[in-house]
């Protein structure tokens, strides 16, 4: 019998995006049901969620290092590769990406198994983080090599491998979290220090299964990939010293600039709750209001940057590809499109969360409620990391590598001063970190668009990049907010919370479509945009 190959054919952008969107809106969602889980599990709570968290902030400090900047580079380079028929080429890059960052995860999955005890006890002054951190590091070195088979299928414009993988490690993260955290506070009287290393193993475990995914797909179609439309005609072929020079030009600058984002977290993970004991006796209190910050604002924050990574991400690629060609309208139309659809997704989120911060903690954590006040100003990040996520990606389409890397320096150096000066006085406390994070991303923005508007002409008018957007935004917030509190007293807060966040979305899509922001091209280029263009045709807002 003969053995049928599996066909992988290529995605369009929308295609990408929509395989993208899907899957990490389940994986938020999937997040953020165990968060809440161990937020408002008796025994974890918020000292949990510091140790949890400050482990993991470790972690992803070194996966960064190791793996987070790894998917975009190598889609990048196999893109490039890929656009001009040199599908053979592509594949060899891949190869020899596998065995480099390979070895990367494996060193740090070493440095977080060995040095765990002293980053617990000296640096992070959380010495019950010592178990959470040893049970992720094999993690690192799993992620490390599954991100360079997404790379390579985000490359070749194969978006539903990623997708798909992700998709199941957080389902398995979820699952494993939920069962071995009550397995564990079954047996040992809710230790939180155990039910926090618990929480990582599922981490790790999922990781496992992650790779193991990705790895059983890239088997059943290498083949097909590495010789279909193989229509690169060349005389010389590169060795591997100079693809491995090439992979390491190309994937350090965008490596950085994740690993600056990381080290934004982790300035809070090592200066906030040594800055808060300067004048907080209670150490247990000062690790709970650090775990305000790492457990719930960080989540909450994070989880509308789910739908955003979608479009960033297929970005990468897309731009690389068309920029191969020669094509700089094609590369330019995607990155306005782009940066229109970040800041319509940022905006209202941003707005609905400084409005909605107390009624949706009180919602989520009923009983770990506090926090208003920090996630109302951190919730300022979320439209500015948004951008952050989308322009740096058309930097690195263009091959504008370095300039991330520096703009986010520049932006974590706000930071660290910030948290230095600020978190240690009363007045700011927990507050002060807040505000660093909110500059840090506000300075790095401003310095990437400005070499972003000067390396390639983009669309970026005032009216509908900026008015219209913020004035749907506004229209949503006091309509949604009006009615919250004019039937909180009637139907309590969980229900009119959930009603007026409803009613919130259902505005803001009438107030794009009232205002007319988004051109019939735009909104067909949008994933469904079809069935969308559609209704507002027969409502008769668009003609």
């Amino acid at each position: 019998m003969q053995k049928v190959k599996k066909v992988v054919k290529k995605e369009t952008f929308v295609q990408g995006i929509l395989a993208l969107l899907f899957s990490q809106v389940i994986i938020k969602l999937l997040g953020l049901v165990y968060k809440l889980y161990l937020t408002n599990r008796e025994g974890f709570g918020d000292a949990g969620n510091a140790i949890y968290g400050s482990g993991y902030q470790i972690y992803a400090l070194l996966l960064t290092l190791s793996s987070i900047g790894v998917p975009g580079a190598i889609a990048k380079m196999i893109s490039e590769k890929a656009a001009v028929g040199d599908n053979r080429g592509a594949h060899r890059i891949f190869k020899i990406s596998l065995v480099t960052f390979g070895l990367v995860g494996l060193f740090g999955t070493c440095i977080m198994f060995f040095g765990a005890r002293y980053i617990s006890n000296v640096m992070l002054q959380i010495p019950e983080a010592e178990l959470t951190m040893v049970a992720l590091a094999p993690a690192i070195f799993f992620v490390a090599i599954a991100s360079v088979i997404r790379g390579y299928f985000n490359g070749m414009h194969t978006m539903k491998a990623t997708a798909n993988s992700q998709t199941l490690e957080q389902v398995f993260k979820t699952f494993f979290t939920l069962l071995f955290v009550e397995l564990i506070a079954m047996f040992t009287n809710a230790n939180t220090t155990l039910m926090a290393a618990g929480a990582t193993i599922a981490t790790t475990l999922a990781t496992f299964l992650s790779f193991g995914y990705l790895y059983l797909y890239y088997k059943s179609t290498k083949k097909n990939i590495k010789n279909t439309e193989s229509t690169y005609v060349s005389n010389t072929r590169e060795s591997v010293k100079d693809v491995l020079k090439t992979i390491l030009i190309v994937s350090i600058p965008i490596t950085i600039t994740a690993l600056l984002s990381t080290v934004n977290k982790n300035i809070d993970s090592f200066t906030v709750v040594g800055g808060l004991k300067t004048f907080i006796t209670d150490e247990n209190r000062a690790k709970e209001l650090y775990g305000i910050i790492s457990g719930k604002v960080d989540t909450l924050t994070t989880l509308p940057l789910s739908f955003n990574v979608a479009f960033s991400s297929a970005l990468v690629p897309a731009v690389a590809s068309a920029v191969a060609m020669r094509n700089k309208k094609v590369a330019s139309e995607k990155i306005s499109f782009t940066l229109l659809a970040t800041i319509l997704l940022g905006l209202p989120a941003t707005v609905g969360m400084i409005i909605f911060a107390g009624p949706i903690l009180k919602l989520l954590f009923p009983m770990q409620p506090e926090g208003t006040l920090v996630l109302q100003i951190t919730s300022l990040t979320i439209i500015s990391i948004a951008l952050v996520q989308t322009i740096n990606a058309a930097l690195q389409g263009i091959g504008r590598v370095n300039v991330p890397a520096i703009a986010l320096t520049i932006g974590v150096i706000i930071k660290f001063i910030c948290n230095i000066t600020l978190v240690p006085n009363p007045n700011f406390g927990i507050n002060g970190a807040a505000i660093g994070s909110v500059l840090c991303y506000v300075v790095a923005d401003l310095i990437a668009f400005i070499v972003l508007k000067r390396s390639i002409k983009i669309e970026t008018k005032l009216s509908k990049f900026v008015i219209k957007p913020l004035l749907a935004s506004l229209i949503m917030g006091i309509i949604s907010y009006g009615l919250y509190i004019n039937i909180i007293n009637i139907i309590g807060n969980k229900l009119a919370t959930i009603i007026s966040l409803i009613v919130a979305v259902i505005t803001y899509g009438l107030s794009i479509a009232t205002l007319k922001i988004l051109t019939k091209e735009e909104i067909l280029m949008l994933p469904l945009g079809n069935k969308i263009y559609k209704l507002l045709n027969k409502l008769k807002i668009y003609n």
